[in-house]
């Protein structure tokens, strides 16, 4: 057999919020890709963060299902140190955790605030913070953070949303800056909407569909598979010159 070709292979990655949608979809490919997949979310009752978990296992690769809540620092620490128990090593880390409270700031009651901001924003900066020690420790490290294009352009009943994304693409430059000197990368993927669970009340009338998918270039929402590409490409050494940058997955709708 020759040298394998696998760009990811004998790295282990961590995926948030990786049993449905996006976070599943980058989760299969970096396992495709070769690597060890940890993926957590904060519900593990239903079996599908166990079975993203056994589909990793399928592709050849190792993997860890582990229940977290991000916006609990305790959480954030037991799971990096039970990845590094397992694995050895924490090469990328894929935030991708997310939440909404659909309302206009001014009615935005704020444990709904509290809500958002704590698992789009601040569980980022703890994910990052605690991956990011162990990585500093490596010399070596990737951290894909999924921000979105609600962090450049307003939404209507987002606000928190869009405040909190717009939060991330600054905490990825800023980390990014911070870390470079320890060999570790930091970027920042934006989509626009994604056809997943999350989202589907904002697209699933179907007028409304037509609507949103008449204004985007490319004529379509995109599907989460759409995000694997900036994913895989910004966890590989082809993007190994790129760091502090946020990659737009927006069919072109902000050309």
């Amino acid at each position: 057999m020759g040298v394998s070709t696998l760009p990811l292979q004998g790295k282990v990655a961590i995926v948030t919020g990786g049993r449905r949608g996006i976070g599943k979809s980058i989760a299969l490919a970096l396992a495709e890709a070769g690597a060890d997949i940890a993926v957590c979310d904060r519900v593990i009752e239903d079996g599908e963060l166990k079975a993203v978990a056994e589909e990793v296992q399928q592709l050849g690769r190792r993997s860890l299902a582990v229940q977290a809540d991000i916006t609990q620092k305790a959480d954030v620490d037991s799971l990096a140190q039970r990845v590094m128990d397992e694995f050895g090593a924490i090469d990328i880390l894929v935030n991708n955790a997310a939440m909404n409270v659909m309302a206009p700031l001014l009615e935005l009651r704020e444990d709904g605030w509290d809500r958002v901001i704590d698992t789009d924003l601040k569980g980022y900066y703890l994910c990052c913070q605690a991956v990011g020690k162990r990585m500093v420790d490596q010399k070596r490290g990737n951290i894909i953070n999924i921000a979105s294009t609600a962090a450049i352009k307003a939404a209507p009943q987002m606000g928190a949303y869009c405040i909190a994304k717009a939060g991330v693409v600054m905490l990825t430059r800023v980390l990014a800056l911070e870390l470079a000197k320890y060999n570790i990368r930091v970027n920042a993927i934006a989509p626009y909407m994604v056809k997943t669970k999350f989202s589907q009340p904002l697209w699933s009338d179907p007028e409304t569909l037509k609507q949103l998918e008449s204004e985007i270039p490319l004529g379509r929402l995109a599907e989460p598979g759409d995000i694997v590409g900036s994913a895989l490409f910004l966890a590989s050494d082809a993007s190994s010159y790129i760091t502090g940058h946020t990659i737009i997955v927006d069919g072109g709708l902000n050309a």
